[in-house]
């Protein structure tokens, strides 16, 4: 499924979209960035409550189809431009991670 589907079904906000029609294949729920590194697959929907520049890094490596910062917790705009700059999808979801990993794996496996 798309990434902008996604983000529709899910009620995200768009904070940078690059690539709004990457494919989203799964997702993973981390705040431990060397456990994204080490598990994360590519088309992976990164979960997350981590909002500084290394995300993006850790993303982008990854090649994750992009990232959700939850609880409406908003990077710094530095952190949105180097998304944008590096081709990073970053979401924005109102709902705590639980709810938002919950969403996003029921919607991917109807």
């Amino acid at each position: 499924m798309q990434l902008s589907q996604v983000s529709a079904e899910l009620g995200l906000d768009a904070l940078a979209t690059p690539e709004p029609n990457r494919e989203v294949r799964g997702g993973y729920c981390s705040d431990l960035l060397s456990d994204v590194l080490a598990h994360a697959q590519p088309g992976d929907l990164w979960i997350t409550h981590q909002r500084h520049l290394n995300v993006v890094a850790v993303a982008k490596l990854r090649e994750a189809a992009g990232v959700v910062f939850v609880r409406g917790l908003r990077p710094a705009p530095e952190v949105i431009a180097r998304a944008q700059a590096e081709g990073v999808n970053l979401l924005l979801a109102a709902h705590p991670a639980f709810e938002t990993a919950g969403r996003l794996y029921a919607l991917l496996h109807r």
